[in-house]
């Protein structure tokens, strides 16, 4: 009977025991997965983190480098503008030189081009001046040619003909012009002067001077009073004479008497007085077209 009551007293207590395994079996399989869901969530929790955390030291490299960038682009900025600051006062400074250049470099332009000018007239000149030579010595040539065969029949010793400083000498002996101590110009000179007035008269672009010289023995007679005067009145007489008989231009003509005052030997002896004592005949070119050829330039 007592086992009995005891069997019935443990009933409930065996009923409440099954019960609470049954429950706690739910409840360990329950915190199991609970458990695993916990461990699968820190995991999930812990490579999250893991990334944010590579994400973010990525960002601040990212970051750091892009203040390095912007402290650099700062820098050439600042650079920049200190390169652009002294740029602007150079160019202030190249406008302000430019503006005093420009007056200096028109007043240069001009003077650069009043020089050329003045080169192409010089020139100009030149080439007209070495163009009017050449034609005077093309005269001169043919002058000297058409006088020695005009004068071919005359002796060598009593008329020379010869250029000497781009004009043509005539030079006429004394004994074969003039009687001594005489102004009247001798027949045979008058053949001379008449072949040489025609030569000359077919070259009318030329003017004459006609030059008496005598040596330097002294005279004085009521007629001259000197050399001065002998020689004068000598060159005179040939003027005079080519004018009235042989048609020369007086205007083209000059005469002048050079006394001893220009001999072409010594007076010391008997041959260089003789030398000394000449009239000279000098064909030149007309005196006014020369000068006016060489003032040329100044004139423009």
């Amino acid at each position: 009977m007592k086992k009995l009551i005891w069997v019935l007293a443990m009933l409930p207590f065996l009923f409440t025991s099954c019960a609470s395994k049954k429950k706690m079996t739910e409840l360990q399989s329950r915190l199991t997965e609970l458990q695993a869901s916990s461990d699968q969530a820190v995991a999930r929790a812990k490579s999250d983190l893991a990334d944010c955390q590579s994400l973010t030291a990525s960002l601040q490299g990212e970051v750091k480098k892009r203040d390095a960038d912007l402290e650099a682009k700062n820098g050439q900025l600042k650079s920049l503008q200190e390169q652009l600051d002294y740029m602007k006062k150079t160019n202030t400074n190249l406008l302000d030189r430019l503006s005093d250049l420009s007056v200096i470099n028109k007043s240069g332009a001009e003077s650069i081009r009043k020089s050329l000018d003045a080169l192409n007239e010089q020139g100009k000149y030149i080439k007209d001046l070495n163009s009017s030579i050449q034609k005077k010595d093309s005269v001169n040539l043919s002058l000297v040619m058409n006088l020695k065969r005009s004068l071919a029949d005359v002796n060598d010793e009593d008329v020379s003909i010869e250029v000497k400083k781009g004009v043509v000498y005539i030079s006429i002996s004394d004994k074969l012009m003039f009687a001594s101590g005489s102004a009247r110009v001798s027949t045979k000179a008058e053949a001379v002067l008449a072949k040489v007035a025609k030569v000359v008269n077919d070259h009318k672009g030329l003017d004459i001077l006609v030059e008496g010289h005598t040596d330097a023995v002294p005279i004085s007679t009521p007629e001259f009073k000197d050399n001065w005067d002998l020689s004068a009145m000598r060159a005179t007489s040939v003027v005079r004479l080519l004018q009235t008989k042989f048609g020369v231009d007086p205007e083209r003509m000059t005469a002048g008497g050079r006394g001893e005052f220009e001999p072409q030997s010594g007076n010391n002896s008997r041959a260089g007085r003789k030398q000394n004592r000449r009239t000279e005949i000098i064909v030149t070119p007309k005196l006014d077209q020369f000068f006016d050829l060489l003032a040329a330039p100044a004139g423009k």
